[in-house]
């Protein structure tokens, strides 16, 4: 959102805009601290960072896991809590990691729907999405030898996956965020 941060300032004095409300700092404050409380609460989530900036709108949450069965417990939790538009194919496995091939995955099912309900928007809805991005930075301890997705790049030092899709490409299910990431031993 830092991208456009001055036209976010402008919006967070509106009360809403074209029929949407507009969360105020403190209502985002408090969709912060309600992640943060269900991170805390879930077994094996530990060393829980985070960082808020409304000047930038740039907003972290980062942690350690014992295993991805931790974070797929907090997905699942989260989804279920605000599924509003029911979209019943998202999976709740959301990441998996065999160790024994030493392979981490990043599941991601595409639902018609979610393209279905974008269309649904009016045109000056749809335009916020021009210019938005999905990005997701991965971090292992171990070595980086490869990825599936071709938009996903690994870091030089091959210790981190950094993958950044345009929204509107991910919405109608041109791109997707699966990824089959294999570390070396």
């Amino acid at each position: 959102m830092s991208k456009s941060k001055t036209k976010l300032a402008s919006l967070m004095l509106l009360d809403s805009i074209n029929g949407y409300k507009i969360p105020s700092e403190d209502e985002i404050d408090e969709s912060f601290k309600d992640i943060l409380y269900h991170l805390e609460k879930t077994p094996g989530i530990s060393n829980i960072k985070k960082t808020k900036d409304f000047d930038n709108y740039i907003f972290t949450i980062s942690c350690d896991f014992k295993n991805v069965d931790n974070v797929n417990a907090i997905f699942k939790e989260l989804i279920k809590k605000q599924n509003k538009n029911n979209y019943t194919n998202f999976t709740t496995t959301n990441l998996s990691y065999n160790p024994s091939e030493n392979v981490f995955n990043r599941h991601f099912t595409y639902d018609d729907a979610i393209k279905k309900s974008f269309n649904t928007l009016k045109n000056e809805d749809r335009k916020v999405f021009d210019n938005a991005s999905y990005t997701c930075i991965y971090r292992f301890q171990d070595k980086v030898k490869s990825v599936s997705n071709t938009n996903a790049k690994i870091a030089p030092n091959k210790g981190a996956v950094f993958l950044k899709i345009d929204a509107l490409s991910l919405i109608l299910g041109e791109k997707n965020v699966e990824n089959k990431i294999q570390l070396i031993n």
